[in-house]
């Protein structure tokens, strides 16, 4: 075997030994995304100035509590908890997923959970830790990673070793928090809020409590069986503690993941966690599905994030249309058909797609609180054309190696977004196209990849038996393809029959 196939299939078996390379992450927002069973039990949980909703209701912007220091949609209750998340999970495997994402879950008093009070517990109106091992104990057996959300940067002003420093000038805890009159609260606050205070992790005993002692947040929750953490504003933690805490994680538990959410290009993350939240592909793929770059700039941003960063560190990086901090994607891009090119491009470019519960059914929404609806169960159902889509979507892409696990190539068109996605096997070649003009558009387009055959054909996996399904074929490494106004195609290589001659039949 010549050396460089020989390193492309090693390079391919440790992709697939990842589990966090590709995955399909689905987020829940656990107050929000179904309802518990017996809420009766649970009215105490919720004293006033916080309410319970009813699952009907949407949220809306609420007005400041001055009692609570939040605002009052920050303590409006829809009373999920992890028990209800776990007679959901079947929903997950519908949409093929691999991993379930929840939003903190740690006591803390706003719904929202950003604002911890105690790392080591669970908030009473999601359950406790034993709820939360049987809910890890129930994904693991459907084949599902569990993933926490890491708050680590800043707490609740309700956490007890902060109401102990403010307290006691003598307190131990004093110089866990950046206190002082140089402070407009008195203290430092994330963002100035005054609800979040800041974390001094420059000092080892914060960073014992949070990530490396046996019995911190990050090593014992793992212990407890989830498979990594997403860290908020993981930015503000720096590359150094973040990388410290990395390494923690993966001491405790080899091969966990450690994601951030940071709004940058991946460039350069690489050295400091597993991945992080896309949010820079995010950019150019609503730029894109919005008419405000075309197909040569989207293509030269793609290139450029994967040629910076590297496919490895991308792969692993969570690509994210929607989440809790966002306007919904119905929002902001109404049109089904730009949208459906948002969700195509979102499950076939290199990453782990970060799908947040509502995305699959369409779900409206624009910013904080209304972008964190109940999730609306009526709604899922085949009539439901975004469902449908959607469902189908990641159907087919767990059918295809490729589109998880697989290299990319950009193909230079001048009005077509074009690209390959491939992997150690020239037949599980993927071809995507993408067309955001109001007209149809026809190019030649260069395959780019010598092992594509002469006569190969490539046909529209989403629609593949279909008598009308849209076939390419490839001759001396072109193609020649139209495609209708905004929309897109994801392709696979059509496979010869049993007993046919194959031109692939040594290309490995």
């Amino acid at each position: 075997m010549h050396p460089q196939t020989s390193d492309l299939h090693e390079r391919f078996a440790a992709r697939d030994a990842d589990w966090r390379a590709g995955a399909v992450v689905y987020q829940v927002f656990v107050d929000r995304f179904a309802q518990s069973d017996d809420l009766n039990a649970k009215l105490h949980l919720y004293p006033e100035p916080k309410r319970l909703r009813h699952w009907h209701e949407n949220p809306s912007k609420g007005h400041f509590v001055e009692s609570a220091g939040v605002w009052s949609h920050e303590i409006d209750f829809w009373g999920g908890d992890l028990q209800s998340v776990r007679r959901r999970l079947s929903h997950l495997e519908a949409m093929n997923a691999d991993v379930l994402y929840l939003n903190p879950i740690h006591r803390a008093y706003t719904n929202h959970k950003y604002d911890a009070a105690d790392y080591l517990e669970i908030s009473p109106e999601y359950g406790t830790r034993a709820d939360l091992r049987m809910l890890i104990g129930d994904a693991h057996a459907r084949g599902l990673k569990v993933v926490l959300d890491g708050v680590f940067n800043h707490v609740g002003k309700r956490h007890r070793y902060f109401e102990e420093a403010m307290r006691d000038p003598n307190s131990p805890y004093r110089s866990w928090f950046f206190i002082g009159s140089e402070y407009q609260n008195g203290y430092r606050g994330w963002a100035d809020v005054p609800n979040l205070p800041d974390l001094h992790v420059e000092r080892d005993e914060v960073r014992k409590h949070l990530w490396l002692d046996a019995d911190s947040a990050v090593r014992s929750y793992l212990r407890d069986g989830i498979d990594g953490w997403r860290l908020d504003v993981a930015c503000d933690l720096g590359p150094h503690f973040l990388r410290e805490l990395t390494e923690s994680a993966h001491e405790e538990k080899p091969g966990s993941l450690v994601v951030g959410e940071i709004w940058n290009t991946p460039a350069g993350w690489d050295r400091s966690l597993d991945g992080i939240l896309n949010m820079h592909m995010r950019m150019a793929l609503l730029d894109y599905s919005c008419g405000r770059a075309d197909a040569v700039a989207t293509a030269d941003r793609l290139r450029d994030m994967v040629d910076d960063a590297g496919i490895e560190f991308v792969l692993r990086c969570w690509s994210t249309l929607e989440n809790h901090d966002t306007d919904r994607l119905a929002h902001l891009v109404p049109d089904s058909d730009a949208r459906r090119v948002a969700h195509a491009l979102q499950a076939a470019l290199p990453g782990s797609p970060n799908l947040y519960y509502g995305q699959e059914i369409g779900a409206p929404g624009s910013a904080d609180p209304v972008n964190r609806a109940p999730m609306r169960w009526e709604h899922v159902h085949d009539g439901n054309s975004d469902w449908s889509y959607m469902r189908h979507l990641y159907e087919m892409r767990r059918t295809m190696r490729a589109m998880s696990k697989g290299d990319i190539v950009f193909l230079r068109a001048k009005r077509l977004l074009a690209f390959l996605r491939t992997t150690d096997r020239a037949l599980e070649t993927v071809l995507v196209l993408a067309n955001m003009e109001e007209v149809p558009v026809t190019e030649t387009i260069g395959m780019r990849d010598g092992r594509i055959m002469a006569g190969t054909d490539f046909r529209d996996a989403l629609a593949y038996n279909g008598h009308d399904a849209m076939q390419v074929n490839v001759q001396m490494g072109f193609a020649t393809v139209t495609m209708p106004p905004k929309a897109v195609r994801v392709l696979r290589v059509v496979p010869p029959r049993p007993g046919q001659h194959s031109p692939y039949k040594r290309m490995g």
